[in-house]
Formats: C-alpha cells, sequence, structure tokens
C-alpha cells in the first residue's frame, strides 16, 4: 500500500461520520440522525440515548476517556470541559455517557465575554449538541478526546457564541429561497449554503519566537526595520516549498484528514515565510467548525516541528498580511444557484440570485465590513494585495455588461451573446471562469460562487456568513414579495413561467440594480481615486475597527436581525461591546509590550552602543589619534540624539496608555516604532536584542 493509499484510508478515521453511524448505530435511528445532518431535519430527541451509546463506544475505541462539549464562545476562539466517562455504581467504577450528557452540557457563562448579558453572579449557561457537526476525537500526547460540536447560549436563552447565530442565518436563508423557489415552480427542497476558507499563515522558527516578547503576547512584530530582501522579487509565490515546511504540511494534512478534513491546496504565499492552505468546500457550519480545527492543527502541528504557526493577519510590517478568503454559495435542492446554467429557467434563477447578492451587499455593507472588523485586520485591509476597506462587488466584465443591460432594460447584443430577455433568451454562453480575478475587490464573483476576501486569517468564519446569509435573505424575501404581489406565478406548470412572470421578474430585477449598482466596481482597489469615487456614490467607508462596529449599534441592523430570527438587539449591542472592548485590551496589550520592549531591552542596548562609541572617541583623543574621531564622534552625537528620541517616545507611549483614547495609543507607537527601526540599523547586530526580519522571514 504507497503512503497515499495509507492516508486515503485514514480519512475521517477520527470523526463518527457515515461509516461510524452505520456501524456504532441501529438502522432506524442512523436513518433518523441522517435525515437531520443531510436534511435539516429537527432532531428525534428520542434517539438521543443510543446516539450516546454508539459515539461512546466508538470514542473509547478509539482511545478516548474523557467527552467535551466543544464549542465557539465570543473569545475568537474555540472552548472545551473536560469529563470522564468513568462513573461509580454502587462503589465500582463503569463507563458511561448518557443521552443528557450528549445532548446539553452546562459550562459557566460569567467567565466568558457576554457584553453585559450575564453577570459574574449569573453563572448558569448551556450547551447543546449540534449534530449537523459530527463529533470527533481530538488526539494530544498522551490520550485522546470525545468532542461534541455544540452552541452555546446563556440560562435566558439568548446567544453567547459564534455558531448559533450561523444556525439562525442558515434557517433564516433557506425560508426565504424556499419561497422563491415556489414561485419559480421549484418543488420543496433543502438549502445547502457551502463553504471554501482559504487559509493564509505565517511559519517562523520558534527559536526566535521565544525571543520576541511581541510575537508572544500580541502575535505581531512591534518593531522591525525592513529587511533588504522582502517580497520584491515575487520568487516565494508559489515557488518550491521548503522541505521543512512541506514536512510540516504532510503532517498538517494528515491529522486534518483523520479530522474528515479535505485539505486540498498548499503553496507558498506572496511574502516570505508566508503560505496557504484550502480545503474542498463542505456545508457552511461544518466549514466553519472545520476552519477552526485547521487553525489549532496548524499551531499545534508547527509546535512539534520547531515552528510557530502566526494567524495574526499582520505579523509583519511591510510585506503582505494574511486572510481567509471565504468562498460562499448556496444551493437548493443539491443545485448551486449562482451557476449560471444552460437554459433560459436556469439563467432566470441565476440572474435572480445575482441580483439578490448585488442588493444586499449594497444595502448592508456596513454589516459587512462590521463582520471582519478587528485590530489586527485594520492593519491589513488596503495594504499589500489586502482588499480595501469600502464594501464593493466584482463582477467582470462579461457579467457587468449583462447587469448593465437589465439595468437600462435594453436589447441589441452582448459580447458572444444574443439579446437577453430573462426566462426568453439564454445569457451569454458564460466559461467555466466567467470572470478575471481581482485580488483588490472585498466580494468578488468567480464563476458558481462570491468570494469574500475582507475576512482576516484569525477570524472566525461564521461571523462574516452569519451576516452574509442574513442580507441575501433580506434581499430574496424581497424579490419574492414583489413577485407575489404582481399575481403572475402559479399560472403555468411546474419549471413553466409565462411571459408576464418573467416582465414582471425583469422589472423588480432592473429597479432593483437602477438602485443598487453602485456597489459594483471592476477596477483597482488601490487607485488613489477610488475611496473619492466610492464616496461620490454613496458606500461607506470604515477606516478602523471603532467606525466599523458603529454599523452593529443601528436601529435598522437590529431590525434585520430581528425580523429574521438570527440575533435579537439585545444580542447584537452585546456584540458591539464585546468587540469594542476586545479591540481595546488588544490595542493596550500591544502599547504596554511596546512600552517594555523599549525600555526593558532597547534602550539599554542602545545606552551600551553609545557608551562603548563614546569611549572609543574618548580613548582616540587621550591618545591624540586623529583618524577615526570624527566618525566616532557622529556617530556618539547620532546615537545620543536617537537614545533622546527613545527615551521621548517612550515617555510619550506612558502618557497614552494612562489615557482612554486607543487612537493616541496606536499614533505613539508608530512613532516610537519609527524611532527604535531607524536605530536597528544604528546598532550592531550581535548586540541588538531582537531577532531581525532578515532572519525571521525565511525558512530553509
Amino acid at each position: 500500500m504507497t503512503e497515499e493509499t495509507k492516508n486515503a484510508t485514514h480519512f475521517g478515521e477520527d470523526v463518527f461520520g457515515e461509516e461510524a453511524i452505520r456501524t456504532y448505530l441501529s438502522k432506524e435511528t442512523a436513518k433518523k440522525l441522517q435525515a437531520t445532518i443531510r436534511e435539516g431535519k429537527p432532531l428525534d430527541p428520542s434517539i438521543a440515548g443510543e446516539v450516546a451509546h454508539g459515539i461512546r463506544h466508538w470514542a473509547m475505541d478509539r482511545g478516548a476517556t474523557h467527552y467535551t462539549h466543544w464549542f465557539l464562545p465570543m473569545t475568537g476562539s474555540t472552548a472545551e470541559k473536560h469529563d470522564s466517562f468513568l462513573e461509580l455504581k454502587d462503589g465500582e467504577p463503569i463507563m458511561l455517557f448518557s443521552g443528557k450528557n450528549l445532548i446539553v452540557g452546562e459550562p459557566d457563562a460569567s467567565s466568558f465575554p457576554s457584553g453585559g448579558i450575564r453577570s459574574t453572579f449569573e453563572a448558569r449557561g448551556y450547551t447543546a449538541w449540534d449534530p449537523t457537526s459530527p463529533a470527533f476525537i481530538k488526539r494530544h500526547s498522551n490520550g485522546a478526546t470525545l468532542c461534541i460540536p455544540t452552541a452555546f447560549c446563556a440560562y435566558t436563552g439568548e446567544s453567547l457564541d459564534k455558531k448559533t447565530p450561523l444556525l439562525r442565518s442558515m434557517q433564516a436563508l433557506d425560508k426565504s429561497l424556499k419561497r422563491l423557489m415556489r414561485l419559480f415552480g421549484r418543488e420543496e427542497a433543502h438549502t445547502g449554503c457551502t463553504l471554501g476558507a482559504e487559509q493564509e499563515y505565517f511559519l517562523v522558527d520558534k527559536e526566535y519566537w521565544k525571543r520576541r516578547p511581541d510575537l508572544i503576547l500580541t502575535g505581531r512584530t512591534l518593531f522591525g526595520a525592513p529587511s533588504a530582501k522582502g517580497q520584491q522579487l515575487e520568487d516565494h509565490y508559489f515557488g518550491t516549498i521548503p522541505d521543512r515546511v512541506l514536512s510540516f504540511m504532510n503532517d498538517v494534512e494528515r491529522e486534518l484528514w483523520k479530522l474528515g478534513i479535505p485539505a486540498k491546496t498548499r503553496h507558498n504565499e506572496v511574502a516570505p515565510a508566508q503560505f496557504e492552505l484550502a480545503p474542498q468546500f463542505e456545508e457552511l457550519n461544518l466549514a466553519s467548525d472545520h476552519n477552526m480545527l485547521v487553525m489549532d492543527t496548524l499551531r499545534n502541528v508547527a509546535e512539534r516541528h520547531g515552528l510557530k504557526c502566526l494567524l495574526h493577519e499582520k505579523p509583519y510590517a511591510g510585506v503582505n498580511g494574511s486572510g481567509k478568503h471565504n468562498n460562499w454559495s448556496v444551493a437548493y435542492g443539491g443545485r448551486n444557484l449562482l451557476d449560471p446554467g444552460t437554459n433560459p429557467q436556469e439563467n432566470a434563477v441565476f440572474l435572480t440570485m445575482l441580483c439578490a447578492v448585488i442588493e444586499a451587499v449594497d444595502k448592508h455593507a456596513d454589516l459587512l465590513r462590521a463582520s471582519v472588523a478587528g485590530a489586527g485586520n485594520d492593519h491589513r485591509l488596503g495594504a499589500n494585495e489586502a482588499p480595501p476597506a469600502v464594501i464593493s462587488i466584482y463582477l467582470g466584465d462579461q457579467l457587468a455588461e449583462v447587469v448593465d443591460r437589465i439595468e437600462r432594460g435594453v436589447g441589441g447584443k452582448a459580447k458572444k451573446a444574443d439579446t437577453l430577455q430573462i426566462g426568453v433568451d439564454t445569457l451569454p454562453p458564460l466559461p467555466k471562469d466567467a470572470t478575471d480575478r481581482n485580488r483588490t475587490s472585498p466580494f468578488a464573483f468567480t464563476g458558481n460562487k462570491f468570494e469574500f476576501r475582507a475576512p482576516g486569517s484569525s477570524i472566525c468564519c461564521s461571523g462574516p456568513m452569519t451576516v452574509l446569509n442574513t442580507i441575501v435573505a433580506e434581499a430574496v424575501d424581497r424579490i419574492a414579495g414583489e413577485l407575489e404581489a404582481a399575481k403572475v406565478a402559479g399560472k403555468a406548470k411546474p419549471g413553466e413561467h409565462t411571459a408576464a412572470f418573467h416582465n414582471a421578474l425583469q422589472k423588480i430585477l432592473q429597479s432593483s440594480l437602477k438602485e443598487h449598482r453602485r456597489v459594483v466596481f471592476n477596477g483597482n482597489g488601490y487607485e488613489a481615486e477610488w475611496p473619492a469615487e466610492a464616496a461620490k456614490r454613496g458606500l461607506p467607508n470604515a477606516p478602523d475597527t471603532p467606525s466599523a462596529l458603529a454599523a452593529l449599534m443601528d436601529p435598522k441592523n437590529a431590525a434585520l436581525f430581528e425580523k429574521y430570527g438570527v440575533m435579537t438587539k439585545r444580542e447584537l449591542t452585546s456584540r458591539h461591546e464585546i468587540f469594542l472592548e476586545e479591540y481595546s485590551k488588544r490595542i493596550r496589550i500591544e502599547g504596554t509590550c511596546a512600552r517594555d520592549i523599549a525600555s526593558e531591552m532597547v534602550f539599554p542596548a542602545v545606552k551600551a552602543e553609545y557608551l562603548e562609541t563614546m569611549e572609543a572617541f574618548n580613548s582616540a583623543e587621550k591618545a591624540v589619534v586623529s583618524a577615526g574621531t570624527t566618525a566616532l564622534r557622529e556617530s556618539a552625537v547620532e546615537l545620543g540624539s536617537r537614545l533622546d528620541a527613545l527615551r521621548t517616545g517612550i515617555i510619550e507611549l506612558e502618557d497614552a496608555l494612562a489615557g482612554k483614547d486607543d487612537k493616541a495609543i496606536l499614533s505613539s507607537m508608530l512613532s516610537l516604532r519609527t524611532t527604535v527601526d531607524a536605530l536597528e540599523k544604528r546598532v550592531s547586530a550581535s548586540r541588538w536584542p531582537l531577532p531581525k526580519y532578515r532572519d525571521m522571514l525565511f525558512l530553509y
């Protein structure tokens, strides 16, 4: 058996998936559970006991001794509390795992961020089993634990996690699409949202990481002069993967495959020491959970290879940051609604969905921007191939022309196509890749899906995907409502429609595009003229996290989430408070760390260099040696001047930290960094206390 075949046989072995369900559950119970997983049908509570029994046996057969409800609190990471299967019955040890243990848990809800939903004395919270995301085994150096994906809510029933709103948003989109598809004569079916999350990351040698307090505490370098060679030669992207990194990647893939995560693509990214891992598309909720496991696996496997995985959006200044491109599509009855199709009926559905997404993104660009806001992403957006903070849609020339013709209601011929009339003539024959790629676009159509490029590398996919599902549900709902009001549906056989139906649909889409076409931008998002042009179009531009998060407090957005049952006003307000508090805390951690490094590590090194230079100058003067004294004098003056500037910068940062203005802290940090980075080029390499970019960015 080849190594490749061996790895394939291990795929999903640590997941309670289809094979395990058939093996460890009765046929009837397996059928009911699979109906919930595949079709979103309500879970039959009567099967919980048997499922729990089967999962325990399966987990113990794989070495598990403990179980945990694995959930996604508002910290942005995962959480788990381990309980042993061991219980005492009549003084005798037995291994038990009940239906109740499977369905519900009770972690402390007061110690997680709640934005005021929970107080310290109000500790009760619940985790609830999510059967649509299969249980899995998490292995560690001395054992294994059964992990049960769950939602997390307060005693009051309010969401305290990132999974619950996502599941609600998927329900909302399903309901809206069922309404619309009925009008198109489609039989009722299951809505399936899919996600492919492209994960970018940096690797750094662990020994260098240990000597960088900023990397340890903040995930990014707060100081560091540019390396003579960075990404200028564009030779790292898709280049030969270094053996050390390839060995790491192989181990990562083996771990992910065991967890049923279809890791598919790996390659060097643009910046030195930057890489990417991309999985195949999966159902949205599962893909979101899997991405959290991908990040955990990257970090854990890196340790075994003497590396550290950096998931911060901007670990190094002056080179590419790391994003997490969320490739989203939606299917109905197994058919991708964002696929243009090959006949008039499919074309009409596709164009309707395309217009719905355009409307949704334009109407709620502020929410999409808020969904990717964070201290790390503020350094990335708009820099080094990351999309700008202005949310716009890229369609490509061919689709842009189609949209333009619908909006203007004109005939004539489009490129490679005849006259377009929705539902009567076919769309232009779109090749597999009907659009070019635009790396500067935050939200781009890429053939049969949309790629949301704005999320940062450390983000949980649930947040932006919750927003996207909800805003598209609203747009789909509005279009369906107007079609119903036109009273043109239901007059033909299923799958067939009258001219009146298509005329009404064309008018609805035309009206929508007239109002929302402004969000479509096919140009270069890095052009200096684009922000001004975006402002003329009325597109919002939130350059930093505090301004972006303000959207969560807008009454219209609270009404939207409440209307579709995704979040209550209190839940939305709590998230505004949580995210804003997290942002402020991160800025203050960074500011304090920068001050400490500057005062405790950099200042002593510069002082020593200054004193050594002064001593050399004084010795030369005393020995009446003229050669070199000019250089020594000038060096001493320069070092002394920069030493004064360093001390001034430290004091200014201390003053900013004593205040309440986060912007003042960021400004003082940037000023201090300018001074420190200049000193890095003036102090001898043997004395400089921090590993340099030229050391950390090249892994061979």
